[in-house]
């Protein structure tokens, strides 16, 4: 009798750590198939960008708030063009399914646009249109309401940068990139933005900023609000401004890899290793040759920068 109760539970025992495997491989298996899914969702929303794109240095990062989301509500792109190198970043607000939706609505209307439309004003009217779409589709066959959808918003911040390495800007409520150049760290422009895409109309008229010119070696450090927004244990924002004249004063050259190193580890520390919100940087460093000047030419002034500390966006 005993031996039977013994030989019935070293069965049972087996049959149990037999399931377990089992459930365990299954497990393993379908996080490796998500895992999979997410990074083919991340390589076509926000793929990878080139290491130049016509004589651009480039470094890009996007962190989801979500840990298990492929792509959070921030979007970024470069893409060169015959009207000279475009670059789009923006953030959507709220986080998840629809966020991602918008993402991939606003990227996909922009990598379409961005050869077509000679002015950066038409780019950024397609991008309207192309999220007013998006929102009417979702509040007919999604799960959100009119009411919903009609609270819904995008910052995008559109940059053009020619030849010559001008640049030109529209900005709808996003955060102004910075300059980083000689040591030195400032806001490209303090020109006041317009409102977030969606819950306005643009104005008739859509003059870019003149932002000067991004001379070689020079770089510009674009981001969304969840870096300036990220707090510590303590409440206190995430000092962008310090970091990236830290990292600018350590470094005989600027490079596009260390300062996204540098400052996405700071960020990291800094929110306690969880940040509460979508996190996308972007750096861009004018690697062209630089231009002899005509003889007897001045040299380009640069522009007046204000606001020389970063300013939170909804």
């Amino acid at each position: 009798m005993f031996r039977s109760k013994v030989v019935s539970s070293a069965v049972f025992l087996a049959v149990g750590a037999g399931l377990m495997l089992h459930f365990r491989r299954v497990l393993l298996r379908e996080l490796r198939q998500t895992r999979r899914g997410a990074g083919a969702a991340r390589s076509t929303l926000l793929r990878p960008l080139p290491a130049r794109i016509d004589g651009l240095a480039t470094a890009a990062a996007q962190l989801p708030a979500d840990p298990g989301a492929a792509v959070g509500g921030d979007l970024y792109d470069v893409i060169a063009t015959d009207h000279g190198v475009r670059v789009v970043m923006g953030d959507v607000r709220g986080h998840g399914r629809g966020a991602t939706g918008t993402v991939a609505a606003l990227l996909g209307s922009f990598r379409e646009v961005v050869h077509d439309e000679v002015e950066l004003a038409c780019v950024l009217r397609r991008l309207d249109r192309a999220l007013a779409r998006h929102l009417r589709e979702r509040a007919t066959v999604g799960p959100d309401t009119e009411a919903q959808v009609a609270e819904e918003f995008v910052t995008v911040l559109l940059l053009e940068i020619r030849r010559d390495g001008e640049l030109r800007a529209l900005n709808c409520g996003h955060p102004w990139p910075y300059l980083l150049s000689d040591g030195h760290v400032r806001h490209l422009t303090g020109a006041d933005p317009l409102p977030p895409l969606g819950p306005f109309p643009l104005p008739t008229e859509l003059p870019p900023v003149d932002c000067g010119r991004l001379r070689p070696g020079e770089a510009l450090f674009l981001h969304t609000d969840g870096v300036t927004d990220a707090r510590d244990g303590q409440g206190r924002f995430f000092p962008l401004l310090a970091t990236l004249s830290e990292v600018v004063r350590t470094t005989s050259r600027i490079s596009p890899h260390t300062v996204l190193r540098t400052v996405l580890t700071a960020l990291l520390r800094h929110a306690g290793g969880a940040p509460t919100d979508d996190i996308a940087l972007l750096v861009l460093r004018n690697d062209r040759p630089a231009r002899r000047a005509p003889s007897g030419a001045r040299g380009t002034a640069r522009p007046a920068t204000t606001n020389p500390q970063p300013t939170n966006h909804a």
